[in-house]
């Protein structure tokens, strides 16, 4: 069988993946401030860096809120 060669690679489809869960992140936050759709999105980065390796959601949402909150006092 022949591959096309606008077959998508590997990073094609994480990428598309990661975006995919971004935008589901931010709908399925309705009702939250948008601070917790931020962290939420950042979290899943963080897990995705870290190879989607599991258990560490805790941490990954820590390092978020961390990271989130060093962003807003560098900028006031």
């Amino acid at each position: 069988m022949k591959m096309s060669s606008k077959s998508w690679g590997v990073q094609d489809v994480e990428t598309k993946a990661t975006s995919d869960r971004q935008e589901e992140a931010v709908k399925t936050s309705t009702g939250d401030s948008p601070r917790l759709a931020e962290i939420r999105i950042r979290a899943y980065e963080i897990y995705m860096e870290r190879g989607g390796q599991p258990g560490h959601d805790v941490d990954d949402w820590i390092q978020a809120e961390r990271e989130l909150e060093s962003k807003v006092r560098s900028n006031s």
